[in-house]
């Protein structure tokens, strides 16, 4: 793992165990300046450091492949098409101890998964209630909407939120597929952080 990612990764894996970097630096032995200086970013650890940071912090730093992590990134985002959130979740349990990068864009995929799958039961639901509704309200009801403008423009209506959920998840997945290829910010619109 390179500089910045490394230091990210210190950063964050130092503040998920509850150490401070001056209690790190007395778990690796080192001042805490190095452990300052690695999470900033200014330096890349000697091998010594670097495997007892990974000791202390419980991570293979030494396990990272970046030869295919674009291959990777653009399957995670690609996944997203489909709003079946069993794929990214294994993309991202199996990749996320190998790359920085797979870790972070694998919870914003895995967010945009949640948030997508949330409103596509949201809008499945509505779709049975209606139709209930105008069955319960009487099958005279129902027979004579028929043929009314009304009756027409509900029944192309009910599956629109569906249609427009999956042509948003197709243009988020392929947008930021193309973002991760060329090293821009990832952005999911409309996305709850459930996993952070």
């Amino acid at each position: 793992m390179n500089q910045p990612d490394l230091g990210f990764k210190v950063s964050e894996l130092r503040q998920q165990k509850g150490l401070t970097q001056e209690r790190l630096a007395e778990l690796c032995e080192v001042s805490p300046r190095t452990i300052q200086r690695i999470e900033s970013g200014e330096v890349d650890p000697r091998a010594y450091t670097l495997q007892c940071l990974g000791t202390v912090l419980e991570f293979d730093f030494g396990e990272e492949n970046t030869g295919n992590e674009n291959l990777w990134l653009t399957i995670l985002h690609l996944s997203s098409i489909f709003v079946i959130i069993i794929i990214p979740l294994l993309l991202w349990s199996w990749k996320k101890n190998q790359s920085y990068k797979i870790d972070q864009q694998g919870r914003l995929v895995l967010n945009f998964q949640i948030t997508m799958t949330l409103a596509l039961f949201a809008a499945a639901f509505l779709l049975m209630v209606f139709p209930a509704g105008l069955i319960l309200a009487g099958e005279q009801a129902v027979n004579s909407m028929e043929g009314t403008p009304v009756f027409i423009l509900v029944t192309i209506c009910l599956p629109l939120p569906l249609i427009l959920i999956g042509i948003f998840c197709t243009y988020q997945g392929v947008v930021n597929a193309m973002r991760a290829l060329s090293d821009k910010p990832i952005r999911y619109a409309l996305s709850i952080p459930f996993v952070k």
